[in-house]
C-alpha cells in the first residue's frame, strides 16, 4: 500500500496557490479597471453625446399644422371645407431597413408605384425626424390592418390631419381652385418654416391668389416618445393660428343654374353685380372635380382630363380669348356718338355689303339676308338688328385710334385686375399693337374687321361682362372682385379710374337700343323676352371660327362642329335699375340668339327671383 504523505509537498502547494491567487488578482484588477474606465467614458467623457441621443429618442419638436381658412359664398354656403383624413407616414430615422419596411407595408395595404415614387421625392426634401407621407386617405380597414401590425412596422405611423374638401365638386372648380401637394419647384420658393406643418399649397383660383391668408401660422409641439417612436405625451404646445376665412360674392344658386344651362356645350359665363363689381357667377364648362387633386391625382385620371378634347382643365372665363363679334357694337356706337363721328340722326342705306374705296373685295353683312337691311338704318336699328354695314362705315369715320383708346376704358384689351391668378388680357388692336406684333402698318380694312368684333380683336368672357357692367352703370369703372369679406371685414368696391364722362342722352339711347334687342319684334334676341316681368338690355354676337370668302355662304352642315361659329351674348337687367350684367360664350354654338341668350335669361331670372325673396323678407321684418 502506497503512503500518500510521501507525495505531499507543502512548499510546492503554497507556490501553486500563490501563483493562482496572483493571476486571479491581476485578472480582477484588469477587469475592474476596464469596467471603471468604461463607466468613466460613458458617464463623464461621452455624457453629453448620450444625453443628446437620449433626448432625441425621447423628446421631439414637431410642427402643428394650422387649419386652412374656409371659403363661403355670399349666402353662407360652404365652398371649401376641411375634413379629417388619415395618412401613413414614415420617419426615416426610426426604420433600420427602409426598403424592407416598404415591402412589409405593401404586403398589408395597397401601395402603388406612384406612391413609392412620390414618397422618395418627398424623402429627399424632408428634415431629420420629419414625417414623410407615403399614403393618403387611408380607409378604416387599412387603418385597422396597420394598427394590428404596428409592432413590426418601426418607423411607420398613421396620422390624422385636416385635408381640403370641396362640397360642390366641379361647380366651382375653376374659380375656387384647389390645393395640391407641394412640388419640387414650389418647395424651393416657399418659406420652409411656414409650410413645415403641411405639404399642400393653393394651385389655382382663389386658393392660390389668397394662399397667404388661407394658410394660417404653424404651431409647435414638444412630444415625448417611446423607443418605437410612438408619442407618449405632449410636453409643451404652441397652438397654430388658423387661416383667414373668406366670403365671396359668388352665389351658389346662380352658379348651379348657369352650370346646368350649358349642358354638354363648351363655354363660359360671368355675371357681375353692377353696383359693387362683385362676381356673382363664374362658370367655365365643362369642369372637373377638384377633390381629385387634393391628395394627388392618379396618372390615369390626370391623363383623361389632359387629353380630353373638351379641355375641362382650361378656365375659359378668364383665359379663353375669343373674337367678341357683334357684342361690342353698343360700345362702338357710344364711342362714335361721344366723338361726333356719327349722330343719333345719322343713317345709311344697307344693301347687304360694303365696298371700301380702292378695294375690290366687298365686306358682307353677315346678319342679314341678301338685300341687306335697306334704307334708314340708324345706330339704334343697327344695334337692334345687328347691321354690320352700318358699323363698317361708322368705324372708318371714327378711326381705330378712338375705338381702341375708349374700348380699353371699358375693360377690353387689358387685365381687369380681378383677384384671381391666370387672367389673360385679350387684344384690343391699335396701330401700335399691329406694328409691334406683326411689324405691319394699320389699314382701314383692319378697322372694318374690328368694327364687328372680328379681325385681330380678342376678349375674355370676363371682359365682356365688365364691359356690359360699365355700359349699364353709365361709365362707372369698378374693378371686378371675387372676395366680399375677409374674416367678416367687408371689402370695398374699387374704382379703377374716374368714371367715363359721356352725355346721358347717349347712354340712354344705347340702353334703349339694347333693350329693344330683347323686347322689340325686330330684335335679334327677341326669343328670350317671352314671359318676362322685367326688362333685359342685351346684344347678341356671332364670332367666326374659320374664314369664309366673300363669295361663299356659311353652311354649318358642310363643316365639322368644331369649326362652327361661336355664339355670344352680353346683357344687363333690370332696365330701369341695372343690377346684374352678364357676358358669355358658347363655343361653336353658331347663334347668340339661340345658344347664348337663353342661358343668360335663366341666370338673370334666378337673380331676380332671389332679389324678390330678399325684398319680401325685409318687408316682412
Amino acid at each position: 500500500m502506497i503512503n500518500d504523505a510521501a507525495f505531499s509537498d507543502p512548499a510546492r502547494d503554497r507556490r501553486i496557490f500563490t501563483g493562482r491567487l496572483l493571476i486571479a488578482g491581476l485578472a480582477a484588477i484588469v477587469l475592474t479597471s476596464i469596467v471603471l474606465y468604461r463607466y468613466f467614458d460613458l458617464q463623464v467623457t461621452r455624457h453629453q453625446d448620450f444625453a443628446t441621443h437620449s433626448d432625441n429618442n425621447r423628446v421631439h419638436v414637431r410642427p402643428a399644422a394650422p387649419s386652412r381658412g374656409l371659403i363661403y359664398d355670399r349666402n353662407g354656403e360652404l365652398l371649401a371645407d376641411n375634413r379629417p383624413s388619415y395618412s401613413l407616414s414614415i420617419i426615416r430615422e426610426r426604420s433600420e431597413d427602409l426598403e424592407q419596411l416598404l415591402l412589409q407595408i405593401s404586403s398589408l395595404i395597397d401601395i402603388s408605384s406612384d406612391d413609392i415614387e412620390r414618397f422618395e421625392k418627398r424623402l429627399k426634401r424632408r428634415k431629420p425626424y420629419e414625417h414623410t407621407p407615403l399614403r393618403f386617405n387611408l380607409s378604416e380597414q387599412e387603418r385597422g390592418i396597420l394598427a394590428v401590425n404596428s409592432y413590426r412596422l418601426d418607423g411607420a405611423e398613421v396620422t390624422a390631419r385636416l385635408t381640403r374638401f370641396y362640397p360642390n365638386g366641379e361647380l366651382f372648380a375653376h374659380v375656387i381652385g384647389y390645393v395640391g401637394r407641394i412640388n419640387e419647384r414650389e418647395s424651393q420658393q416657399i418659406d420652409s418654416v411656414a409650410y413645415s406643418g403641411t405639404d399642400s399649397i393653393g394651385k389655382i383660383g382663389l386658393e392660390k391668389y389668397y394662399e397667404d391668408r388661407l394658410l394660417g401660422a404653424v404651431g409647435t409641439e414638444h412630444v415625448e416618445t417611446n423607443a418605437r417612436g410612438r408619442v407618449m405625451r405632449i410636453l409643451e404646445n404652441v397652438s397654430p393660428l388658423p387661416g383667414t376665412n373668406l366670403t365671396v360674392h359668388l352665389d351658389s344658386n346662380l352658379q348651379r343654374v348657369a352650370h346646368k344651362a350649358f349642358k354638354d356645350d363648351r363655354g363660359a359665363l360671368v355675371a357681375i353685380d353692377i353696383k359693387t363689381g362683385g362676381i356673382l357667377s363664374m362658370v367655365s364648362a365643362p369642369s372637373y372635380d377638384p377633390n381629385l387633386f387634393v391628395s394627388g391625382i392618379s396618372q390615369t385620371n390626370y391623363d383623361q382630363l389632359l387629353q380630353s378634347s373638351d379641355r375641362p382643365l382650361f378656365d375659359r372665363a378668364i383665359r379663353g380669348q375669343y373674337p367678341p363679334g357683334s357684342t361690342i357694337k353698343p360700345l362702338f356706337g357710344l364711342i362714335g356718338l361721344h366723338n361726333n363721328s356719327i349722330s343719333m340722326d345719322y343713317s345709311i342705306e344697307d344693301p347687304g355689303y360694303f365696298f371700301m374705296e380702292g378695294i375690290e373685295r366687298p365686306w358682307r353683312d353677315h346678319n342679314s339676308k341678301r338685300g341687306g337691311h335697306g334704307k334708314g338704318v340708324d345706330l339704334a336699328k343697327a344695334i337692334i338688328e345687328s347691321c354690320d354695314v352700318f358699323f363698317y362705315k361708322m368705324s372708318v369715320k371714327t378711326g381705330i385710334d378712338l375705338l381702341s383708346s375708349y374700348s380699353e376704358m371699358f375693360g377690353l384689351g387689358n387685365l381687369t385686375g380681378i383677384d384671381m391668378p391666370g387672367e389673360r388680357p385679350g387684344i384690343m388692336p391699335s396701330r401700335e399693337w399691329k406694328q409691334g406684333a406683326k411689324q405691319e402698318a394699320w389699314f382701314n380694312g383692319d378697322t372694318i374687321n374690328v368694327s364687328i368684333g372680328q379681325g385681330f380683336m380678342l376678349t375674355t368672357p370676363l371682359q365682356l361682362a365688365v364691359m356690359s357692367a360699365r355700359i349699364a352703370s353709365k361709365g362707372k369703372l369698378l374693378k371686378p372682385q371675387l372676395v366680399k369679406s375677409i374674416d367678416g371685414v367687408a371689402t370695398q368696391p374699387v374704382e379703377v379710374r374716374e368714371s367715363i364722362n359721356m352725355s346721358d342722352e347717349y347712354w340712354d339711347y344705347v340702353h334703349k337700343a339694347m333693350r329693344d334687342v330683347v323686347h322689340s319684334p325686330r330684335g335679334t334676341a327677341k326669343g328670350i323676352s317671352n314671359g318676362l316681368n322685367y326688362e333685359i338690355a342685351g346684344k347678341t354676337g356671332t364670332a367666326q371660327v374659320i374664314s369664309i370668302s366673300a363669295e361663299d355662304e356659311y353652311d354649318s352642315s358642310k363643316i365639322d362642329k368644331s369649326q362652327w361659329d361661336h355664339a355670344l351674348f352680353v346683357a344687363f337687367a333690370p332696365m330701369d335699375d341695372p343690377q346684374i350684367a352678364v357676358g358669355l360664350i358658347v363655343e361653336n354654338g353658331e347663334h347668340g340668339s339661340s345658344a347664348a341668350a337663353p342661358i343668360a335669361r335663366l341666370v338673370i331670372d334666378e337673380y331676380m327671383k332671389s332679389k324678390s325673396k330678399q325684398s319680401q323678407i325685409i318687408a316682412n321684418n
